[in-house]
C-alpha cells in the first residue's frame, strides 16, 4: 500500500512539473515555430478566407459539403463549451494578465491548426462506401507510413 501512496506522489509531482514551464515551451515555442514558419499564415492569408466563406468558390469545388459547413464542422470542433468556460475561469482565476496570454496562444494555435488542417487535407483516404474521410488516423496511416506504426493503435 506504501507503494502505491509512493506511485501516486511521484504522478502528481510529475504531472505538476510538466505542465509547468515545459508545456509552455513545447506549445508556445512550437507554436512560435510553425507560426513564422508559415510566413504568418493566419494574417497573410485572411482575405482568401474571407471571400471562400462567402462562397466565391463554392461553385468549383467537389464535394458534399460547402466551404462554409466545413469552416462551421471545422469551429464546432474547436471551439467547444469548454474554451468558452475556460475564458471565464482564466480571467477569474488569473487576472486581466489571463488575456494577453490568451492571444499570444490563440495566434501561435492559428498556424497549429493551420498545419494539422493542411495535414488532414493531404492524407486523406476513402471509406467502404467510396465516401472521402480524412482526419489524425489517415495522416498517421498515409503520411507517417515508416515512423508512426506504433501510434496506429489510438485511432483504430
Amino acid at each position: 500500500m506504501a507503494f502505491l501512496s509512493q506511485f501516486g506522489d511521484f504522478i502528481v509531482q510529475f504531472s505538476n512539473w510538466i505542465w509547468d514551464t515545459p508545456m509552455l515551451i513545447l506549445l508556445m515555442g512550437g507554436g512560435l515555430l510553425l507560426f513564422i514558419y508559415s510566413g504568418f499564415v493566419p494574417f497573410t492569408g485572411l482575405g482568401h478566407a474571407l471571400k471562400v466563406v462567402r462562397g466565391k468558390y463554392d461553385e468549383n469545388l467537389p464535394g458534399q459539403i460547402s466551404s462554409r459547413q466545413a469552416l462551421s464542422a471545422a469551429i464546432a470542433a474547436t471551439v467547444g463549451l469548454g474554451n468558452i468556460s475556460g475564458v471565464a475561469i482564466a480571467i477569474n482565476m488569473g487576472g486581466p494578465g489571463a488575456i494577453f496570454w490568451m492571444w499570444m496562444s490563440a495566434f501561435v494555435g492559428m498556424a497549429t491548426k493551420y498545419f494539422s488542417c493542411s495535414l488532414a487535407i493531404m492524407y486523406r483516404g476513402k471509406d467502404s462506401a467510396g465516401e472521402v474521410q480524412g482526419g489524425p488516423m489517415y495522416v498517421i496511416e498515409e503520411g507517417m507510413v515508416k515512423n508512426g506504426a506504433h501510434l496506429r493503435f489510438c485511432f483504430r
